[in-house]
C-alpha cells in the first residue's frame, strides 16, 4: 500500500516533466563548444566513423583515429588534416583487448588526454543462428560491446577526475528491437545500449555529473554492411544524414539519439501493446535484407 501511495506522490511530478520535455522540443538547445577537445574515434577508416570525423575536424579538435585498415584511417587523417584540424591514426584491432589498452597508452603519451571518446567500431553477420560462425559471434561481441569497456576503462579515468568529458556509444535500433537473422548483431547491440545506460547512471551516482553520454540509434544505414536492407518505417539511411543527428545529439548533450526519431515511439509499443498486436506491427513494418539462413528442415 505505501508502494502504491509513493507512486501516486510521485504523478505530479510525471506530469510537470512531462509538460518540461514537450516544451523543450520546440526550444532549441545551445550546442556545446568542443573547440581544443582531443577526440578519440574507434572505426574511423570508413561509414560513419570517417564523417564524424570530419565534422569534429571543422570544430577544432584534435583528433586521435583508430582502425583495423591502414589505408583507410589514413585517408580518414589525410582529409581532417584538410579541413585544418590535427590528426593522428592509430592502426587497431578492436577485438583485441590488450592491443586496446597498448595504443590507449600511446595516445596519452603522444597526444595527450582524451576528453571526447566516440565508441563507434562496428561488426555484423547476416546470417541465422546456425550459419553463422562461432568466431563471428565472438567477434561480434569483443568489438560491439567489449571494446566498449576497454577503451572506456582507458580514457574515462581522466574524465572523472576533470568531471569534463563526452563518452559516445554508436549503438543501433537493433539494441531496442529484434530483428530475424541478426542475432549476434542484435544481442551485441543490447548489451552496448544496456552499457550506456548504465554506465550514464554509474556516473551520475558518482557524482560525475560533467561527464556526459550519448547513445546513437539508428536504423539500417547505406552504407554496405548489410546487402539490400528494406522497410516500411522509410528508405535506408544516408550515412551524412545520421552524421547530422550524432553531431546534433553530441553538442546538445542529447543521452538516446534515434533516427528516424518515430524508432523511439515503436521502443515504447514494444513494451506495452499485446504480444500478438506487436506480431502484427513487426509484419506491416517488413524488414528485409540478404541473409545466409543455414538451418534445414529435415
Amino acid at each position: 500500500m505505501k508502494y502504491l501511495l509513493d507512486l501516486i506522490l510521485l504523478l505530479p511530478l510525471l506530469i510537470v516533466f512531462s509538460i518540461e520535455s514537450l516544451v523543450k522540443l520546440f526550444i532549441p538547445k545551445k550546442k556545446k563548444s568542443v573547440a581544443g577537445e582531443i577526440v578519440l574515434i574507434t572505426g574511423a577508416g570508413h561509414g560513419i566513423g570517417r564523417l564524424t570525423a570530419y565534422e569534429f575536424a571543422k570544430l577544432n579538435t584534435k583528433l586521435v583515429l583508430w582502425d583495423i585498415n591502414k589505408n583507410g584511417i589514413e585517408e580518414t587523417a589525410a582529409k581532417c588534416r584538410k579541413l585544418g584540424a590535427q590528426a593522428h591514426p592509430f592502426v587497431v584491432d578492436c577485438s583485441q583487448r590488450e592491443e586496446i589498452y597498448s595504443a590507449a597508452k600511446k595516445v596519452k603519451e603522444e597526444v595527450g588526454d582524451v576528453s571526447i571518446l566516440v565508441n563507434n567500431a562496428g561488426v555484423v553477420y547476416t546470417a541465422d543462428l546456425f550459419a553463422t560462425q562461432d568466431p563471428q559471434i565472438e567477434k561480434t561481441f569483443e568489438v560491439n560491446v567489449l571494446a566498449h569497456f576497454w577503451t572506456t576503462k582507458a580514457f574515462l579515468p581522466v574524465m572523472m577526475k576533470n568531471n569534463h568529458g563526452h563518452i559516445v556509444t554508436v549503438a543501433s535500433a537493433a539494441g531496442h528491437t529484434v530483428v530475424p537473422f541478426l542475432l549476434a548483431y542484435c544481442s551485441s547491440k543490447f548489451a552496448a545500449v544496456g552499457f550506456h545506460r548504465a554506465l550514464t547512471d554509474e556516473l551520475a551516482a558518482l557524482g560525475r555529473t560533467g561527464v556526459r553520454t550519448s547513445c546513437l540509434c539508428p536504423n539500417f544505414i547505406n552504407t554496405g554492411f548489410i546487402k539490400n536492407p528494406s522497410t516500411n518505417l522509410g528508405p535506408t539511411l544516408e550515412p551524412e544524414e545520421v552524421v547530422e543527428h550524432l553531431m546534433h545529439g553530441i553538442l546538445t548533450e542529447k543521452q538516446m539519439i534515434f533516427v528516424p526519431s518515430s524508432i523511439a515511439l515503436l521502443t515504447v509499443l514494444e513494451r506495452i501493446v499485446p504480444e500478438r498486436f506487436l506480431q502484427v506491427l513487426k509484419h506491416r513494418i517488413n524488414v528485409k535484407f540478404d541473409a545466409v539462413v543455414g538451418y534445414k528442415d529435415k
